[in-house]
């Protein structure tokens, strides 16, 4: 079973090394929460400034691995001493990628299109670790119930879709207005913890 987590290098070393630290590479308040759940506190946080539009034909998938890739990327060049923790989230109907709202036109639009449909959340995962880069790419896939005008006014006065990939928030309002979930809930919310947990695990992040 894993148990609170703390960076101490190697999986069997002595308590006399000096433990690796970990940084997370983004400012998302809900990847902190998450990695706390798991009982991981990263010694740092430093987001990474990218601009994240996808290229011509690129896929969600391949978006989200990027991302990932690519955040945790610029910040190990700054602190190649640290274990360093990325991740991006794409939300997509068929090959759409839906923006990550930061309008109230942009969450309604969102919304709109998701009313009554099935979709995934492709979740990018990277760790810098010594150099050596390891992605992992989870997806999980959310169906809304159709909702009504009066649901989604409703759901957009509560400002919770700001920021967020395909402009909703699963952990909050939104969760009423979900039907379907499969595959890792946490992935949805910002971070796959079961793959997340195994990467830092490997990459020799312990209980404290």
């Amino acid at each position: 079973m894993l148990q609170a987590w703390h960076s101490t290098g190697k999986p069997e070393v002595s308590t006399e090394n000096k433990p690796i630290p970990l940084v997370l590479a983004s400012q998302s308040p809900r990847r902190l929460d998450l990695l706390a759940q798991i009982g991981v506190t990263p010694d740092a946080v430093l987001p990474a400034d990218l601009d994240e539009t996808p290229k011509k034909a690129e896929l969600p998938r391949d978006l989200a691995k990027r991302l990932a890739q690519a955040k945790a990327g610029q910040v190990a060049q700054e602190r190649p001493d640290a274990v360093v923790l990325g991740a991006d989230t794409v939300v997509a109907c068929g090959r759409r990628i839906l923006p990550k709202a930061e309008t109230r036109d942009e969450a309604l639009a969102c919304l709109e299109l998701l009313s009554g449909r099935r979709h995934r959340v492709h979740g990018g995962v990277c760790i810098i670790h010594n150099g050596t880069a390891k992605v992992r790419h989870v997806m999980t896939h959310v169906g809304f119930k159709r909702l009504s005008r009066d649901e989604i006014a409703w759901y957009l006065e509560s400002g919770e879709w700001q920021g967020k990939a395909g402009g909703y928030a699963i952990q909050g309002r939104a969760a009423a207005c979900v039907d379907l979930v499969n595959g890792s809930y946490s992935n949805v919310v910002g971070l796959p913890l079961y793959e997340t947990a195994q990467m830092l695990w490997n990459a020799g992040v312990r209980a404290s």
